[in-house]
């Protein structure tokens, strides 16, 4: 049996690493104020701006202007009107599907739904799945099919509207497809992308709604949105 010596000293060495972990893991995020946590990209068309700001060192570096997602006006299922503002200082985790799609949507939306509910306590995380068939989708429709995964608008929003709206969001803002493709009822083409969206409106992830791996891939890439997010807080621009 090990002396009462030992057994002190074996318990000071463990008290002292869980002291000394979480410290080191701050430090390794923070590193005295600059950021050593890889920021995820940044997609869709940018340019290069004439303005400036300072670097490490004092150096100039030119600004870029990178894409957003441009406003929309749609209807969530609790009948409110939504536009970008309405998500304002939020990650938005957009999809679109249709209530009468067979098996993708079912498939893309069962995933959603327990990725929502590991956030639904997290105010900075909103859901939002904008359908492709308006016509058939009004906000009763969609208040009826929200119901079965049993979060509220203000966690998972289901959007319609026209599709002059619903259409340019996708193609013009999201960088996705949706589009009637025929005269059948359920003809439509769009995207089973999930895409995540900053606070700032640009574009940060695209994800296979259909695939688990992806889905943890979002899970993992939320969270480290989060704490950009988190960050810009901290440390506003100046």
């Amino acid at each position: 049996m090990a002396s009462p010596i030992l057994k002190g000293i074996k318990n000071i060495v463990i008290l002292a690493l869980i002291l000394a972990v979480p410290g080191f893991l701050y430090y390794l995020l923070t590193a005295k104020g600059k950021n050593r946590y890889k920021p995820l990209p940044i997609y869709g068309p940018k340019i290069v701006a004439k303005t400036t700001h300072k670097g490490f060192h004092g150096k100039r570096i030119p600004d870029t202007i990178y894409h957003e997602v441009s406003d929309f006006n749609l209807t969530d299922q609790d009948g409110r009107p939504v536009t970008l503002k309405t998500f304002e200082k939020k990650i938005v985790i957009f999809s679109f599907f249709f209530s009468n799609c067979p098996t993708v949507c079912a498939q893309v939306n069962s995933n959603l739904d327990s990725l929502a509910k590991g956030y639904q306590k997290n105010k900075l995380i909103q859901f939002v799945s904008v359908t492709v068939d308006p016509d058939r989708d009004t906000p009763g429709a969609l208040k009826k099919y929200a119901a079965q995964y049993g979060l509220s608008s203000n966690k998972w929003s289901f959007l319609t509207g026209d599709t002059t709206n619903i259409y340019r969001l996708a193609r013009q803002g999201l960088l996705v497809n949706a589009l009637k493709s025929g005269p059948g009822k359920d003809d439509f083409i769009y995207s089973d992308k999930v895409i995540m969206v900053d606070a700032s409106r640009r574009i940060r992830g695209y994800y296979s709604g259909t695939s688990v791996t992806d889905m943890q891939r979002l899970d993992d890439e939320i969270r480290v949105q989060i704490t950009e997010e988190l960050r810009k807080v901290e440390t506003p621009e100046m």
